[in-house]
């Protein structure tokens, strides 16, 4: 046996071993799914990364600076590499996963500006605008869309930034953690004190040939009773 194919040998034993004691993440819940995600080494995702992180920061920037807004809650914040791209005078990030709390706080530990808890330590806090950036279609459950939607808007004073897919004719995934909801209609029905102000369209669409970019795009909304 000659050198490369010993090497090659070695290689390919080691990558089976290797599929051998990866453990799959088995769809339980919503919750269930993300926990065991980022515990396993996961990330946020390819939307979180590199031209899909930056063409969001764009938009959210130019707008945080356009409406002169001061301080900003995110509802799923993730591991923080988005952020990264962010330029805030004040941020708040929750999650619910403890480790991704914990890998916000270890790469943001310099900055003073930010702060990161898990959801269920929310308490009552609010900011000019809070943020839903490629969530809302990860909430297969209704109860927790539903309360989601809840703190999202609850939590803000003047607007709401969501970055999400918005029909439900897009249900063909299979993937047991997405679920694309028509949400622009539950706003409607119980936050009527909000408006849709604007939208952004996705500049990296999804292309179903390659199986790449989003169906998500950019919905503002803004609070009636506060001057823009």
């Amino acid at each position: 046996m000659n050198k490369h194919r010993k090497i090659r040998k070695i290689f390919n034993w080691k990558k089976k071993v290797k599929n051998i004691f990866k453990k799959e993440i088995y769809f339980k819940d919503s919750g269930s799914y993300w926990i065991e995600r980022y515990n396993k080494g996961g990330n946020s995702g390819a939307g979180s990364y590199e031209k899909y992180a930056e063409f969001k920061a764009d938009v959210i920037n130019n707008f945080v600076n356009k409406n002169r807004i001061n301080k900003v809650i995110e509802l799923g914040c993730g591991d923080g590499n988005q952020l990264k791209h962010y330029r805030f005078n004040e941020y708040i990030g929750y999650d619910i996963s403890l480790k991704a709390i914990k890998l916000c706080k270890e790469s943001f530990k310099k900055d003073k500006s930010k702060m990161f808890d898990i959801i269920k330590n929310y308490n009552d806090e609010s900011a000019d605008l809070t943020m839903s950036i490629d969530v809302i279609y990860h909430l297969i459950e209704d109860s927790v869309f539903n309360d989601y939607m809840e703190l999202l808007f609850n939590s803000s004073t003047r607007f709401v930034i969501i970055y999400s897919s918005n029909s439900i004719n897009l249900n063909s995934s299979s993937e047991p953690h997405v679920k694309h909801r028509s949400f622009s209609l539950w706003i409607e029905r119980s936050k009527p004190e909000f408006e849709l102000i604007e939208t952004i369209k996705n500049q990296y669409p999804y292309d179903e040939n390659f199986k790449k970019g989003s169906h998500a795009d950019f919905y503002i909304y803004h609070k009636k009773n506060k001057t823009l």
